[in-house]
């Protein structure tokens, strides 16, 4: 059965692979990227419809919201793809710290802004999460710009932490209505990734030693189409971070925090909100 699908960050990657065999498969994929001339390369390949949205600028958001309202009657997939790891520690123009924005705040009001539309559809929303949530993440509510201590590894293991506890409570909200939600890792992807960080990935990602045990982003992206084609409760399970196509056997544990989940919930709507007032 055809769907609509949106992806973020599909004009390079694994959300061009995804985007490149979710066409192949008959869907309709609508393209969303930050560069011009690499959004509108993939979608001239695909004969797809393309937005450009930068992430950094949460009015980019809101207006690629209205575009997408706009141009889909429906929407059955929302993949939040879009993020990174950066370097040194930026405010956006927001006043929020960019990895923050871009891996979080930006996909939370990209998908509250499309709420009515993803519930009437009955809609999947699918977020590229990361091990690095195990591995580095560590949320403070209070905190969550890292004002106390940055690192640009912790601040993206923390941000992929946020993308299951999202994950979780898009989950517990909105499953009774129809919604249903999943993240996921990839694994370690020979992409452009960490490409512009200082963290040590970097060094890890552009190594040739390192990418010969990365796996290409067409086998990076089969996750995020097996969820996009799937359907939850009987391919996979709503309110589940999967790793390898299965549950994740190993978490943060913060990411089993149901009231931590619902806390940040509550207070990013409080900052996006805040902002556009």
């Amino acid at each position: 059965m055809s769907r609509t699908i949106v992806i973020t960050g599909s004009s390079d990657g694994i959300g061009a692979a995804g985007a490149r065999q979710l066409h192949m498969d008959g869907n309709r994929v609508v393209i969303v990227g930050r560069s011009p001339e690499k959004t509108a390369a993939v979608a001239a390949e695909l004969g797809a419809d393309h937005f450009i949205a930068d992430f950094t600028r949460l009015d980019d958001v809101r207006k690629l919201a209205e575009d997408l309202d706009s141009a889909c009657p429906h929407i059955d997939v929302l993949v939040n793809n879009a993020g990174g790891v950066f370097g040194d520690r930026d405010k956006t123009v927001d006043g929020f710290e960019k990895t923050l924005q871009i891996n979080h705040l930006a996909p939370f009001l990209l998908t509250n802004l499309l709420m009515e539309k993803l519930l009437a559809c009955k809609a999947s929303v699918i977020q590229t999460s990361s091990s690095g949530a195990r591995l580095f993440g560590q949320l403070d509510i209070d905190d969550l710009d890292h004002d106390a201590r940055y690192t640009p590894h912790k601040a993206y293991g923390t941000a992929k932490l946020e993308n299951i506890l999202f994950t979780k409570e898009l989950h517990t909200r909105f499953h009774s209505h129809g919604l249903s939600a999943a993240a996921f890792h990839p694994g370690a992807v020979a992409t452009s990734f960490a490409s512009g960080s200082t963290s040590f990935m970097r060094a890890v990602y552009t190594s040739r030693a390192g990418r010969l045990f990365m796996a290409s982003p067409e086998k990076g992206a089969r996750q995020m189409v097996w969820l996009a084609e799937g359907t939850p409760g009987r391919d996979w399970q709503s309110g589940v971070y999967y790793e390898g196509g299965k549950p994740a056997r190993r978490n943060n544990p913060q990411a089993d925090d149901a009231d931590l989940a619902r806390r940040l919930w509550d207070r990013t709507a409080e900052l996006v909100v805040k902002r556009a007032a």
